[in-house]
C-alpha cells in the first residue's frame, strides 16, 4: 500500500471516530472517542512541533497548529480541535500530491538518463557506464535505446525521439553526419555514433545538474516569504499570548473566552497557504516549461522574464537558422573555382556554420599538408598560409586591419573578403535563412508589450539592416566583436531599470549570456555551452519559444499575486472578526486549510505554460 493510500485510510478512519463522538452522548465515552481521534490524526504533528521545539526551530505551522488545538482540547472542545487538526492534515495530504504531480512534470527528463553504452572495441561490443566511454570511441545505438553520449552519427539512419530534451513530439530524422544528443530515443535504425564530448558534459547531464539546482535559485518573492515568515510567526504568537491574557485582565472578562478568541487568532495566522503555493506556482511552471523543451534555472529568472520589457537578439543561430550557403563568388583575379580553393583550405579548422558552408561547397578532400601558421582573429576571421601564400578570409574588419582595399559586393549577404600575400582577389557571398518563427516571435513579442527588440550582429550594417527590417525589429547593431555585443547589451541595460533578455546560440554569446539579466540560448546548437552560462535553455532552437516563456513567466507572476492578496485579505478580515467575537473554529479552518487549498489549485494552473 503507497504512502497516500495510508494516508487516505488514517484519515477516513479519523472521520468515522469523529462522527461516533459527535453521535453518542455518554460521557466519558464521547470523550474517549474524540481523544482517540485527536491522537490518531495529530499524533505526527505533535512529533514534528516537539523536534522542532528541541531543535529550536519551534516558530512553524505545527507549533501552531498543535498549541491552538491542544489549547482547544483544554478548554474542552474535543470535536473543534480534532477538526482543525483533520482539515490541516487534508491541506498536508493535498499540498503533497500537488507537488508529487508537479514534479512528474519533469520525471521524463530525469528518467531520459542513460543506463549503459554499447561501445565498439577491438571489433566486439561492450556494454559499459557511460562515464566509462571517451571522446571520440565509437558507440552503437540500437532500435529503442537511449543515445547514452552526445556525438556524431557516421553510420546508419534512423528516426528518434527528441521529446525528453526538445519538447517536440514529431520523431525527427537523422543520419550519417548529423548531430545526435545523449537522452534521444532511437526508434527504428542501427546507428553508430562517434562520440564529441564526455558523458559528463552531454546533454542529458547537464540538464539533470539543471534541474537539481532550480530550487536553488529562488525568487525574491519566495525569500522575501521565508524571511516573512521567520519575522511574522512570533509576532503572531505573541499577539496571540496579548489577545488571551490582556482583555480579561482588563474587562474582567473569563480566560476561557479570550483564550478561545486568542487560539482562533492562532490558526488563522498560520502561513502555509504562502509557504505552499508561492513555491508550488514557481515550480509547476518550471516543469511545464521544461515539458516543452524549455529549460529554467530557477524561479528567479522566471520572475526576472514576467518583469522583462527589452529583449536583446544575436542574429546568426538565434533569429537565423545558422545554415549558410554560398550564394555568390566574385573574383577578377582568380577563376571562382581556385578561390573557392583558398577559400577552404583556409577555413579547415573552422567550427563557424560560415567555414563549413564553404567547405561543403568545396565538396573536395583537403591536404592539410599544404595549411601552415592558422590564425584565428576573434570577430574578424582567419590568417593563414596555404601553399607558402599568406591568405586573410574574413570581413571588413580584418580587411582594414591588415590595410589591404577591400570592394564593397552590391548583394545582400555575410561577405567573406580574400587576401592573398597583401593582395585583395574577390569575395564570397554567403547567404543565411531567417528561422520561419522568427517573424511571428517578434510580432508576438511587440502585443506583450516589449519596447525595444534589438539585433546585434557582426555581419556588415546593410546585411544587418535587411534582416532587422524583414523581422520589424526597433534596431540593429552590425560589425559588432563578441566583446562589443557585450558592451551594446550593457548599454541598453543601463538605460532600464527593469530586467533586459539576451538571446543567443550559446556558441561564442558565452559572455553576453553570462552577464545578461536573463540569458537565454539556443541549446541544440551548442548545448553544454548553453546550458553552462544562460539562465534558458531552448532545446529545440525555436524562437517561438522566447513567447512562451514570457507568457508562462507572466502567467506564473499573476498567479503569485493572487495567492498573496487572496491570502493576506482573508486572514485579515477572519482575524479582525476573531478579535470582535464574531469569529469561530470554522472561520479560521476556512482562512488556513480552506485559503491553502484554494491557493493551491490556483498554483496548479501554472502547471501549463500556454
Amino acid at each position: 500500500m503507497t504512502k497516500f493510500r495510508k494516508e487516505i485510510l488514517r484519515l477516513v478512519l479519523v472521520v468515522l471516530i469523529m462522527v461516533a463522538g459527535y453521535l453518542v452522548k455518554l460521557e466519558p465515552v464521547r470523550t474517549i472517542l474524540f481523544l482517540s481521534a485527536y491522537g490518531l490524526v495529530a499524533y505526527d504533528i505533535l512529533i514534528k512541533a516537539i523536534k522542532n521545539i528541541i531543535n529550536g526551530n519551534f516558530l512553524d505551522e505545527f507549533f501552531l497548529m498543535s498549541v491552538a488545538t491542544v489549547g482547544a482540547i483544554f478548554l474542552g472542545e474535543y470535536f473543534e480541535a480534532v477538526e482543525v487538526m483533520l482539515l490541516f492534515q487534508i491541506g498536508e495530504l493535498f499540498q503533497d500530491r500537488a507537488l508529487e504531480v508537479s514534479r512528474k512534470s519533469i520525471a521524463g527528463l530525469v528518467e531520459a538518463a542513460p543506463e549503459f553504452a554499447n561501445v565498439e572495441r577491438d571489433g566486439a561490443i561492450e556494454e559499459v557506464d557511460p562515464d566509462e566511454v571517451e571522446v571520440g570511441e565509437i558507440i552503437i545505438v540500437k532500435p529503442g535505446e537511449k543515445v547514452p553520449i552526445d556525438g556524431k552519427v557516421i553510420e546508419g539512419k534512423s528516426s528518434v525521439n527528441t521529446q525528453n530534451i526538445t519538447g517536440e513530439s514529431v520523431p525527427r530524422g537523422i543520419k550519417a553526419g548529423d548531430e545526435i544528443l545523449s537522452g534521444f530515443i532511437n526508434l527504428d535504425g542501427l546507428l553508430k555514433v562517434e562520440t564529441t564530448r564526455d558523458f559528463d558534459d552531454s546533454a542529458i547531464m547537464k540538464i539533470l545538474e539543471l534541474i537539481e539546482n532550480t530550487s536553488d535559485k529562488k525568487s525574491s518573492t519566495e525569500r522575501f516569504i521565508t524571511r516573512f515568515s521567520r519575522v511574522y510567526t512570533p509576532i503572531v504568537v505573541i499577539s496571540a499570548l496579548i489577545v488571551a491574557l490582556l482583555p480579561p485582565l482588563i474587562t474582567g472578562d473569563p480566560f476561557s473566552k479570550w483564550v478561545g478568541r486568542a487560539l482562533i487568532f492562532l490558526v488563522v495566522s498560520c502561513p502555509c497557504a504562502l509557504l505552499v503555493s508561492v513555491p508550488l506556482a514557481y515550480f509547476s511552471m518550471i516543469g511545464a516549461l521544461s515539458k516543452r523543451g524549455v529549460l529554467v534555472k530557477g524561479s528567479v529568472v522566471i520572475e526576472n522574464i514576467s518583469k522583462a520589457r527589452d529583449i536583446v537578439f544575436d542574429k546568426t543561430g538565434t533569429l537565423t537558422k545558422g545554415i549558410f550557403k554560398v550564394f555568390a563568388i566574385h573574383t577578377d583575379i582568380y577563376d571562382e573555382e581556385t578561390l573557392l580553393r583558398y577559400a577552404a583550405y583556409g577555413e579547415y579548422f573552422s567550427n563557424h556554420p560560415i567555414g563549413s558552408s564553404i567547405r561543403e561547397e568545396f565538396g573536395e578532400p583537403i591536404d592539410q599538408s599544404k595549411i601552415a601558421d592558422y590564425q584565428e582573429i576573434a570577430g574578424m576571421g582567419i590568417r593563414v598560409k596555404i601553399d607558402d601564400k599568406d591568405v586573410l578570409l574574413g570581413n571588413d574588419s580584418l580587411m582594414s586591419k591588415f590595410q589591404v582595399e577591400w570592394k564593397e559586393c552590391h548583394l545582400v549577404g555575410t561577405t567573406v573578403h580574400i587576401a592573398i600575400d597583401g593582395e585583395y582577389v574577390g569575395h564570397i557571398i554567403i547567404s543565411d535563412e531567417i528561422k520561419t518563427d522568427s517573424v511571428d516571435t517578434v510580432d508576438r513579442l511587440k502585443k506583450m508589450g516589449f519596447k525595444r527588440l534589438v539585433m546585434l550582429t557582426g555581419d556588415m550594417e546593410r546585411v544587418a539592416k535587411d534582416i532587422a527590417g524583414r523581422l520589424g525589429l526597433t534596431g540593429f547593431f552590425a560589425s559588432l566583436l563578441p566583446e562589443d555585443k557585450v558592451k551594446r547589451y550593457e548599454e541598453i541595460k543601463s538605460e532600464v531599470e527593469s530586467p533586459v533578455i539576451f538571446v543567443g546560440d550559446g556558441l561564442n554569446d558565452a559572455p553576453a549570456l553570462a552577464g545578461a539579466d536573463v540569458g537565454i540560448a539556443m541549446g541544440q546548437s551548442g548545448s553544454h555551452i548553453a546550458i553552462d552560462y544562460s539562465d534558458v535553455v531552448l532545446m529545440d532552437d525555436k524562437p517561438s519559444d522566447i513567447a512562451l516563456s514570457v507568457f508562462g513567466a507572466r502567467k506564473t507572476s499573476r498567479i503569485v499575486k493572487q495567492n498573496i492578496y487572496a491570502t493576506i485579505i482573508v486572514k485579515l478580515v477572519v482575524l479582525v472578526m476573531a478579535a470582535m467575537g464574531n469569529a469561530n473554529m470554522q472561520y479560521a479552518i476556512f482562512a488556513d486549510v480552506g485559503v491553502m487549498i484554494l491557493a493551491t489549485l490556483n498554483s496548479f494552473r501554472a502547471m501549463r505554460a500556454d
